[in-house]
């Protein structure tokens, strides 16, 4: 492969991963002010049977271009952020400032 097209074909995949992370970024910012459930991967040992790995729901405040969504806690005191991937939409009703499962 000759040096010329090997650089022509970097310079694509670099761009082609820029638009990806930028098309990341606008599914995130889709998600701002909806409420979220968050999976909890550190429930391996046993969770038990009825016991659920999705914990929330969450407020969505932030979300960045590099796939990291900020979320406000259940009692609005203090935000954190994690990965788009431990996150998805509540189904859920929400009646005022009362969540309805």
């Amino acid at each position: 492969m000759d040096w010329e097209e090997a650089t022509k074909l970097r310079l694509f995949q670099l761009n082609e991963m820029d638009e990806f992370r930028y098309q990341a970024y606008e599914s995130a910012v889709l998600y701002k002010g909806d409420l979220v459930l968050l999976f909890n991967s550190r429930l391996k040992l046993q969770p038990g049977k009825l016991k659920s790995r999705w914990s929330g729901p969450f407020e969505v405040v932030g979300a960045s271009p590099h796939w990291a969504i900020e979320l406000k806690s259940g009692d609005g005191t203090r935000t954190f952020k994690v990965n788009e991937q431990r996150v998805k939409h509540y189904h859920g009703i929400v009646d005022g400032d009362r969540i309805v499962d």
